[in-house]
């Protein structure tokens, strides 16, 4: 079970966009499988924008394409592509994300720390469709979100990259 925060957008196209919200969890490990625990973090929508869902989603669509992602099925690896203005720093059991358009501070579990210091990345998907359900402080239990994750349209029409982790330097 997980639970989503809701992230702060600057400016006006908060009220075209709606609601801005991001939820982290991560792969299970396979026991048979040498591969690292991947972190993710989904960006999503309430679709409770001024003009509603479908307009904030365009929205939020020309907010990505202006960052330098593009929506479909294509993975961004933002550690080489560095001129695309994403950060996230995770310390502390938490997750800092910075978009152009949005900044959010979102407790993250241990496990999922400990997996993104040890691949160094975590795997960020911003989401054009709206998941009104899925709001803060609502615990989201496994299988909800599987659901959500499992609906390829949402595949098709979120923007996905790899994102680089950093850490506080003491």
């Amino acid at each position: 079970m997980t639970s989503s925060t809701t992230a702060t957008t600057p400016g006006r196209q908060d009220s075209v966009v709606g609601t801005l919200t991001v939820i982290p969890w991560a792969n299970e490990p396979d026991a048979e499988s040498d591969a690292p625990v991947l972190p993710f973090l989904m960006v999503y929508s309430l679709g409770d924008g001024r003009d509603g869902p479908e307009a904030g989603a365009e929205a939020l669509r020309g907010e990505l394409e202006k960052t330098g992602l593009s929506v479909g099925d294509k993975v961004t690896d933002l550690s080489r592509e560095t001129r695309v203005p994403v950060t996230l720093l995770v310390e502390a059991e938490q997750a800092v994300l910075t978009l152009p358009f949005m900044k959010v501070q979102c407790p993250v579990p241990p496990e999922w720390e400990k997996a993104a210091h040890e691949t160094g990345k975590a795997y960020l998907i911003c989401s054009l469709c709206p998941w009104p359900e899925a709001v803060q402080g609502k615990p989201v239990s496994e299988e909800q979100l599987r659901a959500f994750l499992g609906d390829e349209e949402l595949i098709a029409q979120s923007a996905h990259c790899l994102l680089p982790v950093r850490r506080v330097r003491t």
